[in-house]
């Protein structure tokens, strides 16, 4: 089994507005194809629970999760215009976790701290 021991995931969650979730999953390929040019990016995907978008994600440190955020920013900033950034969580190594804390300190992450596992 490979070793992720620095690995960190982001777990955001956009609640759609009304009407616009259609518009919302068009922007789903623009996002992927920008993501698969990333070298850090360990998986990228979206679920969908009604109104609900989940983005599921992991990189290989903190540096490539910051790294994906300024090479989606335009997207997500479109993104924010018809949806609200409902729920977002980050979880990682408490390590990790302190380089995100400062430069995602505006979006109010609720933080998991990694404890043990198969890695």
């Amino acid at each position: 089994m490979a070793t992720q021991s620095n690995s960190v995931s982001i777990h955001p969650y956009f609640k759609v507005h009304p009407g616009k979730l259609e518009t919302f999953k068009a922007a789903f390929p623009a996002f992927i194809e920008k993501t698969a040019t990333e070298n850090g990016n360990l998986y990228y995907g979206f679920t969908v629970n009604g109104n609900i978008v989940h983005c599921r994600e992991a990189y290989t440190d903190a540096e490539a999760l910051l790294a994906h955020l300024a090479n989606v920013t335009e997207l997500l900033d479109e993104a924010l215009k018809i949806s609200d950034l409902h729920r977002l969580e980050i979880h990682g190594p408490a390590g990790e976790l302190e380089k995100l804390r400062e430069p995602l300190e505006a979006l109010q992450p609720d933080w998991f701290i990694y404890e043990q596992g198969l890695d």
